[in-house]
């Protein structure tokens, strides 16, 4: 398993807060797997202090653009 810190902007990451957004679509330069673990760390320009952990519950590239997944965040 490995640990991935992500910059996430403050509207994702209020939504991921308080449990709307239970999703990531990123650029699957990182090889995101289940079971990973993601640190969201807040962006806006620069990073505000404020991150997040959750694990990768699950990982598909269904639909998306080549190079990008879809991830559950748990």
């Amino acid at each position: 398993m490995v640990t991935h810190k992500i910059k996430i902007l403050p509207e994702y990451f209020k939504a991921v807060a308080e449990g709307r957004k239970t999703f990531e679509i990123r650029n699957n330069d990182r090889n995101y797997r289940e079971g990973d673990t993601v640190v969201l760390q807040e962006w806006d320009g620069q990073y505000t202090g404020f991150q997040i952990t959750k694990q990768i519950g699950f990982v598909t590239d269904f639909e998306q653009k080549p190079g990008y997944v879809v991830f559950g965040l748990v």
